[in-house]
Protein backbone atom coordinates (compact mmCIF):
# COMPACT_ATOMS: atom_id res chain seq x y z
CA UNK A 1 0.00 0.00 0.00
CA UNK A 2 1.36 3.40 -1.01
CA UNK A 3 2.25 5.61 1.95
CA UNK A 4 0.22 8.81 1.97
CA UNK A 5 1.79 12.25 2.44
CA UNK A 6 1.09 14.14 5.67
CA UNK A 7 -0.90 16.23 5.21
CA UNK A 8 -2.42 15.45 1.82
CA UNK A 9 -2.51 18.51 -0.41
CA UNK A 10 -5.66 17.63 -2.35
CA UNK A 11 -7.93 14.79 -1.26
CA UNK A 12 -10.71 13.43 -3.48
CA UNK A 13 -13.34 11.26 -1.77
CA UNK A 14 -14.97 9.02 -4.38
CA UNK A 15 -13.70 7.34 -7.53
CA UNK A 16 -16.59 7.92 -9.92
CA UNK A 17 -16.46 10.13 -12.99
CA UNK A 18 -16.41 13.47 -11.17
CA UNK A 19 -13.80 12.40 -8.63
CA UNK A 20 -11.52 10.88 -11.25
CA UNK A 21 -11.84 13.96 -13.46
CA UNK A 22 -10.88 16.31 -10.62
CA UNK A 23 -7.92 14.09 -9.78
CA UNK A 24 -6.78 13.90 -13.40
CA UNK A 25 -6.93 17.67 -13.91
CA UNK A 26 -5.19 18.54 -10.64
CA UNK A 27 -2.48 15.90 -11.07
CA UNK A 28 -1.87 17.04 -14.64
CA UNK A 29 -1.28 20.54 -13.24
CA UNK A 30 1.46 19.14 -11.01
CA UNK A 31 -0.53 19.05 -7.78
CA UNK A 32 -0.29 16.29 -5.20
CA UNK A 33 -3.58 14.39 -5.23
CA UNK A 34 -4.89 11.41 -3.28
CA UNK A 35 -8.14 9.71 -4.30
CA UNK A 36 -10.00 7.46 -1.86
CA UNK A 37 -12.55 5.01 -3.27
CA UNK A 38 -14.56 2.86 -0.86
CA UNK A 39 -14.85 -0.14 -3.20
CA UNK A 40 -11.89 -2.45 -3.88
CA UNK A 41 -12.50 -2.40 -7.63
CA UNK A 42 -14.69 -0.62 -10.14
CA UNK A 43 -18.29 -1.72 -9.82
CA UNK A 44 -21.75 -1.35 -11.27
CA UNK A 45 -23.84 1.63 -10.18
CA UNK A 46 -27.47 2.64 -10.57
CA UNK A 47 -27.04 4.67 -13.75
CA UNK A 48 -28.60 4.93 -17.19
CA UNK A 49 -25.06 4.65 -18.66
CA UNK A 50 -25.88 7.19 -21.39
CA UNK A 51 -23.03 9.32 -22.71
CA UNK A 52 -24.02 12.51 -24.52
CA UNK A 53 -21.71 14.31 -26.93
CA UNK A 54 -20.52 16.54 -24.11
CA UNK A 55 -19.67 13.57 -21.89
CA UNK A 56 -17.75 11.87 -24.69
CA UNK A 57 -15.77 15.06 -25.37
CA UNK A 58 -14.86 15.39 -21.71
CA UNK A 59 -13.76 11.77 -21.52
CA UNK A 60 -11.58 12.12 -24.59
CA UNK A 61 -10.01 15.25 -23.14
CA UNK A 62 -8.99 13.08 -20.17
CA UNK A 63 -7.46 10.46 -22.46
CA UNK A 64 -10.36 7.97 -22.35
CA UNK A 65 -12.12 7.03 -25.60
CA UNK A 66 -15.40 5.18 -24.88
CA UNK A 67 -15.36 3.53 -28.32
CA UNK A 68 -12.07 1.87 -27.46
CA UNK A 69 -13.85 0.38 -24.43
CA UNK A 70 -16.65 -1.06 -26.53
CA UNK A 71 -19.29 1.65 -26.11
CA UNK A 72 -22.49 1.15 -28.11
CA UNK A 73 -23.63 3.99 -30.45
CA UNK A 74 -27.08 5.52 -29.96
CA UNK A 75 -28.80 7.58 -32.66
CA UNK A 76 -32.53 7.42 -31.89
CA UNK A 77 -34.92 7.35 -28.95
CA UNK A 78 -38.11 5.33 -28.65
CA UNK A 79 -40.71 6.27 -26.08
CA UNK A 80 -43.34 3.74 -25.05
CA UNK A 81 -46.39 3.98 -22.79
CA UNK A 82 -48.99 1.23 -22.52
CA UNK A 83 -49.50 0.12 -26.16
CA UNK A 84 -48.08 3.28 -27.75
CA UNK A 85 -44.56 3.57 -29.18
CA UNK A 86 -43.11 6.67 -30.87
CA UNK A 87 -39.61 7.22 -32.20
CA UNK A 88 -37.46 10.28 -32.90
CA UNK A 89 -33.81 10.84 -33.87
CA UNK A 90 -31.52 12.17 -31.19
CA UNK A 91 -30.26 15.70 -31.94
CA UNK A 92 -26.69 14.58 -31.17
CA UNK A 93 -24.49 11.50 -31.35
CA UNK A 94 -24.47 9.45 -28.15
CA UNK A 95 -22.90 6.32 -26.71
CA UNK A 96 -23.69 3.87 -23.92
CA UNK A 97 -21.10 2.16 -21.73
CA UNK A 98 -21.32 0.43 -18.37
CA UNK A 99 -20.08 2.37 -15.37
CA UNK A 100 -17.90 -0.50 -14.19
CA UNK A 101 -15.85 -0.34 -17.39
CA UNK A 102 -15.85 3.45 -17.64
CA UNK A 103 -14.99 4.12 -14.01
CA UNK A 104 -12.10 1.63 -14.19
CA UNK A 105 -10.68 3.44 -17.20
CA UNK A 106 -10.95 6.84 -15.50
CA UNK A 107 -9.32 5.60 -12.30
CA UNK A 108 -6.47 4.17 -14.37
CA UNK A 109 -6.03 7.54 -16.06
CA UNK A 110 -5.98 9.28 -12.68
CA UNK A 111 -3.18 6.97 -11.53
CA UNK A 112 -1.29 7.49 -14.78
CA UNK A 113 -1.58 11.25 -14.28
CA UNK A 114 0.26 11.01 -10.97
CA UNK A 115 -2.64 10.74 -8.53
CA UNK A 116 -2.34 8.27 -5.65
CA UNK A 117 -5.43 6.07 -5.98
CA UNK A 118 -6.38 4.11 -2.85
CA UNK A 119 -9.10 1.50 -3.39
CA UNK A 120 -11.01 -0.19 -0.58
CA UNK A 121 -10.77 2.95 1.55
CA UNK A 122 -14.25 3.93 2.79
CA UNK A 123 -14.40 7.21 4.67
CA UNK A 124 -16.12 7.13 8.05
CA UNK A 125 -16.05 10.81 8.96
CA UNK A 126 -14.87 14.20 7.76
CA UNK A 127 -14.45 17.37 9.76
CA UNK A 128 -12.69 20.71 9.45
CA UNK A 129 -10.09 21.49 12.11
CA UNK A 130 -8.52 24.88 11.63
CA UNK A 131 -6.87 25.04 8.21
CA UNK A 132 -6.95 21.27 7.71
CA UNK A 133 -9.58 18.62 7.08
CA UNK A 134 -9.41 15.50 9.23
CA UNK A 135 -10.54 12.27 7.59
CA UNK A 136 -11.22 9.05 9.46
CA UNK A 137 -11.35 5.79 7.47
CA UNK A 138 -13.42 2.80 8.54
CA UNK A 139 -10.28 0.69 8.95
CA UNK A 140 -9.15 3.04 11.73
CA UNK A 141 -6.64 4.96 9.63
CA UNK A 142 -6.79 8.74 9.76
CA UNK A 143 -5.27 11.46 7.65
CA UNK A 144 -5.43 15.21 7.16
CA UNK A 145 -5.81 17.24 3.99
CA UNK A 146 -5.56 20.87 3.00
CA UNK A 147 -8.35 20.67 0.40
CA UNK A 148 -11.15 18.11 0.02
CA UNK A 149 -13.28 17.38 -3.05
CA UNK A 150 -16.40 15.40 -2.12
CA UNK A 151 -17.27 13.11 -5.03
CA UNK A 152 -19.02 10.18 -3.37
CA UNK A 153 -21.90 10.11 -5.85
CA UNK A 154 -25.48 9.40 -4.86
CA UNK A 155 -24.53 8.13 -1.39
CA UNK A 156 -24.09 10.84 1.22
CA UNK A 157 -21.26 10.97 3.73
CA UNK A 158 -22.57 11.10 7.29
CA UNK A 159 -22.60 14.67 8.54
CA UNK A 160 -22.37 16.06 4.99
CA UNK A 161 -25.78 15.12 3.62
CA UNK A 162 -27.22 17.02 0.66
CA UNK A 163 -30.59 18.75 0.70
CA UNK A 164 -33.74 16.83 -0.27
CA UNK A 165 -34.00 18.22 -3.81
CA UNK A 166 -37.24 19.02 -5.61
CA UNK A 167 -38.21 15.41 -6.38
CA UNK A 168 -36.77 13.20 -3.67
CA UNK A 169 -39.39 10.46 -3.44
CA UNK A 170 -38.04 8.09 -6.11
CA UNK A 171 -36.30 4.72 -5.81
CA UNK A 172 -33.86 3.68 -8.54
CA UNK A 173 -33.18 0.17 -9.90
CA UNK A 174 -30.68 -1.15 -12.42
CA UNK A 175 -30.23 -4.61 -13.96
CA UNK A 176 -28.21 -5.88 -16.94
CA UNK A 177 -29.84 -8.37 -19.32
CA UNK A 178 -28.87 -10.66 -22.18
CA UNK A 179 -31.57 -10.21 -24.80
CA UNK A 180 -32.57 -12.62 -27.52
CA UNK A 181 -30.60 -12.00 -30.77
CA UNK A 182 -33.56 -10.44 -32.60
CA UNK A 183 -34.28 -8.20 -29.61
CA UNK A 184 -30.67 -7.06 -29.49
CA UNK A 185 -30.76 -6.09 -33.16
CA UNK A 186 -34.06 -4.24 -32.70
CA UNK A 187 -32.57 -2.26 -29.80
CA UNK A 188 -29.25 -1.52 -31.50
CA UNK A 189 -28.48 2.22 -31.88
CA UNK A 190 -31.59 3.13 -29.89
CA UNK A 191 -32.34 4.10 -26.35
CA UNK A 192 -35.83 3.04 -25.36
CA UNK A 193 -37.57 5.12 -22.69
CA UNK A 194 -40.62 3.56 -21.12
CA UNK A 195 -43.34 4.97 -18.87
CA UNK A 196 -45.37 3.04 -16.33
CA UNK A 197 -47.61 3.90 -13.35
CA UNK A 198 -45.50 5.77 -10.82
CA UNK A 199 -42.25 5.86 -12.76
CA UNK A 200 -40.16 5.69 -15.92
CA UNK A 201 -36.99 4.03 -17.15
CA UNK A 202 -34.68 3.31 -20.04
CA UNK A 203 -33.20 0.35 -21.90
CA UNK A 204 -30.10 0.47 -24.11
CA UNK A 205 -27.20 -1.68 -25.18
CA UNK A 206 -23.79 -1.27 -23.59
CA UNK A 207 -20.53 -3.08 -24.38
CA UNK A 208 -20.64 -6.74 -25.47
CA UNK A 209 -24.27 -6.35 -26.55
CA UNK A 210 -25.53 -6.42 -22.98
CA UNK A 211 -28.69 -4.43 -22.26
CA UNK A 212 -28.91 -2.00 -19.34
CA UNK A 213 -32.35 -1.60 -17.77
CA UNK A 214 -32.52 1.36 -15.39
CA UNK A 215 -35.67 2.87 -13.88
CA UNK A 216 -37.04 5.06 -11.11
CA UNK A 217 -40.35 4.62 -9.31
CA UNK A 218 -42.30 6.46 -6.61
CA UNK A 219 -41.50 5.00 -3.22
CA UNK A 220 -45.23 4.77 -2.46
CA UNK A 221 -45.88 2.85 -5.67
CA UNK A 222 -43.08 0.40 -4.90
CA UNK A 223 -44.34 -0.07 -1.36
CA UNK A 224 -47.88 -0.78 -2.53
CA UNK A 225 -46.62 -3.45 -4.94
CA UNK A 226 -44.31 -5.12 -2.45
CA UNK A 227 -40.87 -5.18 -4.07
CA UNK A 228 -38.78 -5.56 -7.22
CA UNK A 229 -40.35 -8.79 -8.49
CA UNK A 230 -43.85 -7.38 -8.23
CA UNK A 231 -42.76 -4.04 -9.69
CA UNK A 232 -41.20 -5.62 -12.78
CA UNK A 233 -44.26 -7.79 -13.32
CA UNK A 234 -46.52 -4.74 -13.08
CA UNK A 235 -44.37 -2.76 -15.52
CA UNK A 236 -44.37 -5.57 -18.09
CA UNK A 237 -48.12 -5.98 -17.73
CA UNK A 238 -48.64 -2.27 -18.35
CA UNK A 239 -46.03 -1.59 -21.07
CA UNK A 240 -46.47 -3.83 -24.09
CA UNK A 241 -43.29 -2.71 -25.87
CA UNK A 242 -41.00 -3.46 -22.93
CA UNK A 243 -42.78 -6.78 -22.36
CA UNK A 244 -41.97 -7.85 -25.92
CA UNK A 245 -38.42 -6.56 -25.65
CA UNK A 246 -37.67 -8.60 -22.52
CA UNK A 247 -39.61 -11.73 -23.48
CA UNK A 248 -37.18 -14.63 -23.18
CA UNK A 249 -34.34 -12.35 -22.07
CA UNK A 250 -32.12 -13.38 -19.17
CA UNK A 251 -31.17 -11.10 -16.26
CA UNK A 252 -27.44 -11.30 -15.55
CA UNK A 253 -27.66 -10.67 -11.82
CA UNK A 254 -29.70 -12.40 -9.14
CA UNK A 255 -31.20 -9.10 -8.11
CA UNK A 256 -30.99 -5.50 -9.31
CA UNK A 257 -28.96 -2.72 -7.81
CA UNK A 258 -31.14 -0.26 -5.93
CA UNK A 259 -30.88 3.20 -4.44
CA UNK A 260 -33.48 5.30 -2.62
CA UNK A 261 -34.11 8.95 -1.89
CA UNK A 262 -32.39 10.33 -4.99
CA UNK A 263 -32.57 14.13 -4.53
CA UNK A 264 -33.51 15.06 -8.11
CA UNK A 265 -33.33 18.81 -8.57
CA UNK A 266 -30.65 19.28 -5.91
CA UNK A 267 -28.00 21.93 -6.58
CA UNK A 268 -25.28 22.77 -4.06
CA UNK A 269 -25.32 26.48 -3.35
CA UNK A 270 -24.31 26.93 0.28
CA UNK A 271 -21.21 28.59 1.66
CA UNK A 272 -18.60 25.92 2.38
CA UNK A 273 -14.89 25.28 2.02
CA UNK A 274 -15.74 21.74 0.89
CA UNK A 275 -15.74 21.26 -2.89
CA UNK A 276 -18.74 19.14 -3.97
CA UNK A 277 -18.65 17.62 -7.46
CA UNK A 278 -20.77 15.16 -9.43
CA UNK A 279 -24.01 14.06 -7.80
CA UNK A 280 -22.86 15.76 -4.61
CA UNK A 281 -23.12 19.07 -6.49
CA UNK A 282 -26.06 18.46 -8.82
CA UNK A 283 -28.61 15.64 -9.25
CA UNK A 284 -30.53 15.97 -12.53
CA UNK A 285 -33.37 13.54 -13.36
CA UNK A 286 -32.06 10.51 -15.19
CA UNK A 287 -34.34 10.70 -18.24
CA UNK A 288 -32.34 13.67 -19.58
CA UNK A 289 -29.25 11.49 -20.07
CA UNK A 290 -27.13 14.38 -18.84
CA UNK A 291 -26.02 13.09 -15.46
CA UNK A 292 -22.60 11.86 -16.55
CA UNK A 293 -21.82 14.96 -18.59
CA UNK A 294 -22.72 17.15 -15.59
CA UNK A 295 -20.50 15.01 -13.35
CA UNK A 296 -17.56 15.39 -15.72
CA UNK A 297 -18.25 19.09 -16.24
CA UNK A 298 -18.37 19.75 -12.51
CA UNK A 299 -15.05 17.96 -12.05
CA UNK A 300 -13.36 19.97 -14.78
CA UNK A 301 -14.84 23.27 -13.59
CA UNK A 302 -13.89 22.61 -9.95
CA UNK A 303 -10.29 21.85 -10.89
CA UNK A 304 -10.06 24.91 -13.12
CA UNK A 305 -11.52 27.30 -10.58
CA UNK A 306 -9.42 25.87 -7.76
CA UNK A 307 -6.23 26.25 -9.78
CA UNK A 308 -7.27 29.82 -10.63
CA UNK A 309 -7.59 30.66 -6.93
CA UNK A 310 -11.38 30.58 -6.57
CA UNK A 311 -13.14 29.35 -3.44
CA UNK A 312 -15.47 26.37 -3.14
CA UNK A 313 -18.37 28.72 -2.57
CA UNK A 314 -17.61 30.60 -5.79
CA UNK A 315 -17.47 27.29 -7.66
CA UNK A 316 -20.84 26.18 -6.27
CA UNK A 317 -22.42 29.51 -7.16
CA UNK A 318 -21.10 29.34 -10.73
CA UNK A 319 -22.24 25.76 -11.24
CA UNK A 320 -25.63 26.65 -9.77
CA UNK A 321 -25.98 29.52 -12.24
CA UNK A 322 -24.99 27.29 -15.15
CA UNK A 323 -27.36 24.45 -14.31
CA UNK A 324 -30.36 25.97 -12.52
CA UNK A 325 -32.56 26.58 -15.58
CA UNK A 326 -32.01 23.09 -17.01
CA UNK A 327 -32.44 21.53 -13.58
CA UNK A 328 -35.81 23.20 -12.98
CA UNK A 329 -37.15 22.19 -16.40
CA UNK A 330 -35.85 18.63 -16.14
CA UNK A 331 -37.38 18.16 -12.69
CA UNK A 332 -40.75 19.53 -13.79
CA UNK A 333 -40.78 17.13 -16.75
CA UNK A 334 -39.70 14.26 -14.50
CA UNK A 335 -42.52 14.95 -12.06
CA UNK A 336 -45.01 15.08 -14.93
CA UNK A 337 -43.80 11.78 -16.43
CA UNK A 338 -44.68 9.77 -13.30
CA UNK A 339 -48.32 10.92 -13.40
CA UNK A 340 -51.18 9.32 -15.30
CA UNK A 341 -51.79 12.34 -17.57
CA UNK A 342 -48.06 12.60 -18.21
CA UNK A 343 -47.88 8.99 -19.38
CA UNK A 344 -50.73 9.68 -21.80
CA UNK A 345 -49.53 13.02 -23.13
CA UNK A 346 -45.80 12.34 -23.51
CA UNK A 347 -46.04 9.93 -26.49
CA UNK A 348 -48.76 12.04 -28.06
CA UNK A 349 -46.67 15.21 -27.85
CA UNK A 350 -43.63 13.47 -29.30
CA UNK A 351 -45.62 12.05 -32.22
CA UNK A 352 -47.32 15.39 -32.98
CA UNK A 353 -44.18 17.45 -32.48
CA UNK A 354 -41.15 15.39 -33.62
CA UNK A 355 -38.81 18.26 -32.77
CA UNK A 356 -39.94 18.23 -29.13
CA UNK A 357 -37.16 15.77 -28.30
CA UNK A 358 -34.60 18.13 -29.79
CA UNK A 359 -35.95 21.02 -27.71
CA UNK A 360 -36.05 18.99 -24.50
CA UNK A 361 -32.52 17.71 -25.06
CA UNK A 362 -31.20 21.19 -25.78
CA UNK A 363 -33.03 22.74 -22.83
CA UNK A 364 -31.90 20.19 -20.25
CA UNK A 365 -28.24 19.95 -21.28
CA UNK A 366 -25.29 22.06 -20.23
CA UNK A 367 -25.28 25.27 -22.26
CA UNK A 368 -22.55 25.35 -24.90
CA UNK A 369 -20.83 28.40 -23.44
CA UNK A 370 -20.26 26.49 -20.19
CA UNK A 371 -18.47 23.69 -22.02
CA UNK A 372 -15.47 25.93 -22.69
CA UNK A 373 -14.18 24.55 -19.41
CA UNK A 374 -13.18 21.30 -21.06
CA UNK A 375 -10.66 22.88 -23.40
CA UNK A 376 -8.99 25.19 -20.92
Amino acid sequence: MTALPHPVDHLVIGGGLAGSMVAIRLAAAGRGVVLLEKERSSHHKVCGEFLSTEAVDYLRSAGVNPLDLGAAPIHSVRLSSRQTVVEAPLPFAALSLSRSVLDAAMLARAAQSGCIVRLGAPVESLEKRGDLWRVQLRNGESLSARTVFLANGKHDLRGWERGPGIQGDLVGFKLHWRLQPHQTEALREHIELFLFPGGYGGLSLVESDLANLCLVVHRASLRSLGGWTELLAAILADNQHLRLRLHGANPLWDRPLAISAIPYGYLANGASSLWRVGDQAAAIPSFTGDGMSIALHSGVLAAQMFLAGATADQFHQKLHTQLSRAMILATLLSRAMVTGPGRTLAPLCLSLFPHAMRWIAASTRISSQHLLAKSA
